[in-house]
C-alpha cells in the first residue's frame, strides 16, 4: 500500500444474514491510516454488523473488503476489536486477562510481560495489575478490555459502543484517554456510538447511517483541533458540529 491508499475500503458491500431482510446495502467508503471514525445512527442500521464485516467475523453477501490491502479473513492480526461487554474472565487477575491474546498467539512470557505492563500503564492501571474484575468498576473493567485490545499491537482498532454503558462523566474521562493513547498509538479506528456528543468530540470523520437496509446516508469531516480536551467541548465550534450531526441523526431517523 502507498500512504495515500485506504486501510479500509469498501465497494458496494451488501450483507444480508440467510434469507432475511438486507442488513447492509451498496456501502462503499474508505477508510485511510489514521483516520477516526464514527459509525451512528438508529438501532438496526448495520453499525455493528460494519465493524463485523471489517473484522472478518462475517462473511459479505456481496461486493468487496479489503484491510490493509488483503481479505480481512487474511488481516485477521492487523485488527483488535473492543466489544461493548469487558468480557473479562472472572478468575483471571487483570495481568492475566491483559496477556491473554498473547499467551493464544504463543508470544514468550517474558515478552507478554512487557507488552502487558506498557498497555496497563497506557490506560493508567498499572498499579491494579494483581487485581480481579469484581474488585473494579465499570470504567476500568472496560479501560482492562482497551490495553488487552493494544497489546495487539493493531493498526486497526474496531470499537463498538464501549462506553455505552457507563455514567457520562466516566465516559467523558475514558474519551479523552483514549484519543491520548492513540496520539502515541497512531490506529486507525472505527467506533459505533449513539451519542452525537461523543462522536463528535471524538472523530476525524462522522458516518450517519440509516435503516431498512443499512446505508451511509451522511459523512461529515470533523475539523477540530488535536489534542482535544474538556475544553474542546465548551467550543463554538463543538456544539455546531453536535447541532449538525444531531439534525442529520434526527432526519435519517424520520424518514
Amino acid at each position: 500500500m502507498t500512504a495515500s491508499s485506504p486501510i479500509v475500503e469498501f465497494k458496494s458491500v451488501t450483507k444480508r444474514y440467510g434469507d432475511g431482510p438486507l442488513i447492509l446495502n451498496a456501502v462503499t467508503l474508505a477508510a485511510h491510516p489514521g483516520d477516526f471514525i464514527s459509525l451512528i445512527g438508529p438501532s438496526g442500521c448495520g453499525k455493528s454488523t460494519l465493524l463485523r464485516l471489517i473484522a472478518g467475523l462475517s462473511p459479505l453477501t456481496s461486493g468487496q473488503i479489503t484491510v490493509d490491502g488483503l481479505t480481512p479473513a487474511d488481516a485477521a492480526a492487523e485488527l483488535a476489536f473492543v466489544f461493548q461487554e469487558p468480557t473479562l474472565l472472572p478468575w483471571l487477575n487483570i495481568a492475566r486477562n491483559v496477556e491473554l491474546p498473547q499467551k493464544l498467539r504463543q508470544i514468550p512470557a517474558d515478552q507478554r510481560a512487557k507488552v502487558r505492563a506498557r498497555a496497563l500503564e497506557l490506560v493508567k492501571l498499572g498499579e491494579r495489575s494483581q487485581a480481579f474484575p469484581r474488585q473494579l468498576s465499570g470504567g476500568q473493567k472496560m479501560r482492562v478490555s482497551i490495553a488487552r485490545a493494544l497489546t495487539l499491537n493493531p493498526k486497526i482498532l474496531l470499537l463498538d459502543e464501549p462506553f455505552g454503558a457507563l455514567d457520562e462523566m466516566t465516559r467523558e474521562h475514558l474519551n479523552e484517554e483514549l484519543l491520548a493513547i492513540r496520539e502515541q498509538q497512531a490506529w486507525t479506528a472505527f467506533f459505533v456510538t449513539h451519542s452525537v456528543f461523543e462522536a463528535v468530540f471524538l472523530s476525524s470523520r462522522i458516518l450517519v447511517m440509516s435503516a431498512n437496509p443499512g446505508r451511509i446516508a451522511h459523512e461529515i469531516t470533523v475539523d477540530l483541533p488535536f489534542p482535544r480536551t474538556s475544553d474542546t467541548r465548551l467550543s463554538r465550534a463543538y456544539q455546531e458540529l453536535v447541532a449538525k450531526v444531531s439534525r442529520l441523526l434526527r432526519s435519517v431517523e424520520e424518514n
